[in-house]
């Protein structure tokens, strides 16, 4: 067997285990879930107003839901450990300059994510629930059932995580060099509109409900203008560095 057949055999052995450890860490964060997925449920539900109740269609709908909170209580847990994992196994493929730039870069990603998250639990998801139930309750019965509740309430927060994500983008895009700032001021006043109208679809029609939701997202994008020249000048001074000492050009 030669050396490259025997460093794919490696390879594959350690993707193997790290899959393996993995899938571990997320059954035990499973299980662990499921002991206190009545916390959980209580948690979740506190989001919304109590005096709405919950519906399920039969015996085997609770057994559901709960798998339902458990495993994705599990998921956001074995999350950090699964990064790890991927990390250690694509890291010795790397430059020390990727390397760096990727210790960079991850934590940025999980903090603006977690932003996102408790942005939207605290104010959209409360403000649109709310909002749609005294709409329906007009004209309609409405029945709520729990898959109903906590499928549209991961349809709204998970989106805003990486809504959130958009100055770590575009800091990243202007480092290799694919946007500018200025290419970011020159469509300012478009991007502004468009950030309006998302948040106008995605809130109740209200202009403090308007407003709780758009001015977030305009400041996003002033933070992305923001990162993109502390990036660009960056990413011209290490150009001018690498001149000097006659280095390919990054």
């Amino acid at each position: 067997m030669s050396d490259q057949q025997m460093s794919l055999v490696e390879h594959l052995a350690d993707l193997r285990k790290r899959l393996i450890a993995t899938m571990v860490v997320f059954v035990l964060f499973l299980i662990l879930s499921f002991v206190f997925v009545d916390r959980i449920f209580s948690f979740l539900r506190s989001a919304a107003d109590p005096g709405i109740a919950l519906t399920v269609l039969g015996p085997g709908d609770v057994l559901r839901i709960y798998f339902m909170i458990a495993g994705l209580t599990a998921i956001a847990l074995t999350v950090p450990f699964a990064l790890y994992q991927i990390w250690a196994f694509v890291s010795p493929a790397l430059t020390k300059e990727e390397k760096n730039i990727t210790l960079r870069y991850i934590p940025s990603v999980l903090l603006m994510f977690l932003l996102g998250v408790l942005f939207a639990w605290y104010i959209v998801f409360p403000m649109l629930f709310s909002f749609l139930i005294k709409l329906g309750s007009k004209d309609f019965n409405m029945m709520i059932t729990a898959a109903n509740y906590f499928g549209f309430m991961t349809n709204i927060i998970v989106p805003f995580g990486f809504i959130f994500e958009m100055p770590v983008v575009v800091l990243f895009l202007t480092r290799i060099g694919m946007i500018t700032p200025d290419r970011l001021i020159k469509v300012r006043k478009y991007a502004y509109l468009v950030l309006v109208i998302i948040g106008s679809m995605i809130s109740p029609p209200e202009f403090v409900s308007h407003i709780s939701v758009s001015i977030p997202m305009v400041l996003l994008y002033e933070t992305s203008i923001w990162v993109a020249k502390w990036g660009y000048r960056q990413r011209v001074a290490a150009r001018t560095a690498c001149e000097a000492i006659d280095c390919e050009e990054m």
